[in-house]
């Protein structure tokens, strides 16, 4: 039976990556974050009293490194350092590293077969099946992907998720029917955790969690009846969104993977949400709870004065 007690956080500044920490931290676990040499990022909020080194990504020797007598490595590197992270990988399975969960976050990358978007995250496509590879060339390192859907509590902070609240507008891609997988930050914080507390049930396996998985239409009706008045619906056709991404895409425009996004996760029919008897579900696999959607909606109205 694997135990894992030490984990290196790698990249985790930024918003995501603290959230991470914290509940690593208050699941008991001895935590070293990991930044990138000669960073001078201001959003990083790690805890004091815990150990931060700074390593030169790019080094398969200074990864080794900072990695040895860790049990396992949470990437939380940004999107342009993906590719970066096989260096890491290897770095990691040189030094005895058991667990490794790379810098997914997001939708699930494994079901993108033959959709555009697949190709715009090749690069994370690529990584997973490179953890594959290594954990079969030496079974006693292992990989965890997650998958999260879109951050929650981040999405509607900057608007992501179609609710402006100071306006009182929304936005729905079709019918605004269809569920999407959505995640607060210190949920996604709590499931990697739970990876790394059940690390014999989810060794090399991708995974998806949520905290919800709400429609545009309950997500919406949920703010009005807290708020007591009506929002002013827009509506998006998801065919104009996938249209919008490919010109865009053609342009070498890569703020198409916004339309793609919106399309991906809300058009009719895209099924895209974590449901209770999914074989990947890690919510049912480790027993997480999921999270109240009208408490998280109340916290941040609150926190935007609408309540």
């Amino acid at each position: 039976m694997v135990s894992i007690k030490t984990v290196a956080v790698l990249g985790g500044s930024g918003n995501l990556g603290p959230a991470i920490v914290r509940e690593l931290v208050s699941a008991g676990f001895d935590v070293t974050g990991i930044t990138r040499e000669g960073s001078t990022n201001s959003t990083l909020k790690y805890p004091e009293t815990l150990a931060v080194r700074k390593v030169d990504y790019t080094s398969f020797d200074a990864l080794k490194s900072a990695f040895d007598g860790q049990d396992a490595v949470v990437s939380v590197v940004a999107t342009l350092a993906i590719p970066g992270q096989k260096t890491a990988i290897d770095a990691a399975v040189a030094a005895g590293v058991k667990r490794f969960i790379p810098s997914e976050f997001g939708i699930n990358t494994r079901k993108l077969e033959g959709k555009t978007i697949g190709k715009i995250l090749a690069s994370k496509i690529g990584i997973v099946d490179y953890l594959d590879e290594k954990s079969k060339e030496n079974p006693s390192f292992t990989w965890t992907g997650l998958s999260t859907g879109l951050f929650f509590d981040w999405g509607l902070d900057v608007g992501s998720l179609g609710i402006n609240i100071k306006d009182k507008t929304a936005t729905v891609v079709d019918s605004g029917n269809e569920k999407f997988q959505t995640s607060n930050l210190h949920q996604i914080g709590r499931a990697v955790a739970g990876v790394l507390k059940h690390p014999d049930e989810t060794a090399n396996k991708y995974l998806a969690t949520s905290s919800f998985n709400p429609s545009h239409n309950e997500l919406i009706s949920a703010v009005e009846e807290i708020i007591g008045s009506k929002l002013t619906i827009n509506h998006l056709n998801s065919a104009d969104l996938h249209k919008a991404g490919e010109e865009k895409l053609a342009q070498g425009d890569f703020r198409a993977f916004g339309d793609f996004l919106k399309a991906h996760n809300h058009a009719d029919g895209a099924n895209n949400d974590v449901k209770e008897d999914d074989s990947d579900n890690l919510n049912a696999l480790i027993g997480l709870p999921y999270e109240d959607l009208k408490e998280s909606l109340r916290d941040w109205l609150k926190k935007a004065g609408a309540i």
